[in-house]
Order: structure tokens, then C-alpha cells, then sequence
């Protein structure tokens, strides 16, 4: 479940449901991507041309660009990669 606080953090940076900048705090940060990774489904693998077509339509017209938004989602471990593959990863199995 979402909480009130974090609805009004995500609606700040994307309040069209894009992108406009990345927040420069790091835990509101890792509120936006936390957000920005549901749109990867847990168990799915994503070539990196699906990543980046879905990340463009994010960042549209933002500050951020989808390569740099991918970079953070892997450094935050909200996706992992390998050989070419993307896929939704942290603790998003345990619902939390």
C-alpha cells in the first residue's frame, strides 16, 4: 500500500505521471524510482530496447533522460541486469 506522504513525493517530480527531474535527496529519490520500476513486472525479463522504450516514456520532455533514469534503477537495485536482460529485483517479491 502506498502511504499518503509518498503519493505527494512521487505527484512533486511527476505530476503527469512523467519525469520533470529527479529529486536531489536520495531517499526522495529512491521514492520516484521505487515508482518508476512498477513499471517492470516482477519475474519478467526486458531486453534493454523494452527498458529504454518504456524509460522514454517517462522522461518525455524532463531533465532526466532515460539512459541516466535506467543507470539509477540499477544502482538502486530496482533492476538488476545481465547479458543484455533487465529485470525487476530488490525486495519487490516480498511485496514490500
Amino acid at each position: 500500500m502506498v502511504s499518503d506522504a509518498t503519493t505527494v513525493q512521487v505527484e512533486r517530480f511527476m505530476p503527469d505521471g512523467r519525469l520533470w527531474r529527479l529529486p536531489s535527496k536520495a531517499a526522495k529519490r529512491e521514492v520516484v524510482l521505487r515508482h518508476v520500476a512498477e513499471l517492470f513486472e516482477p519475474g519478467e525479463r526486458y531486453t534493454e530496447a523494452q527498458v529504454d522504450a518504456a524509460l522514454l516514456g517517462v522522461t518525455e520532455g524532463g531533465e532526466t533522460d532515460h539512459v541516466t533514469l535506467r543507470r539509477y534503477l540499477v544502482d538502486y537495485r530496482l533492476l538488476d541486469r545481465e547479458a543484455g536482460e533487465y529485470w525487476r529485483s530488490g525486495d519487490w517479491e516480498s511485496g514490500t
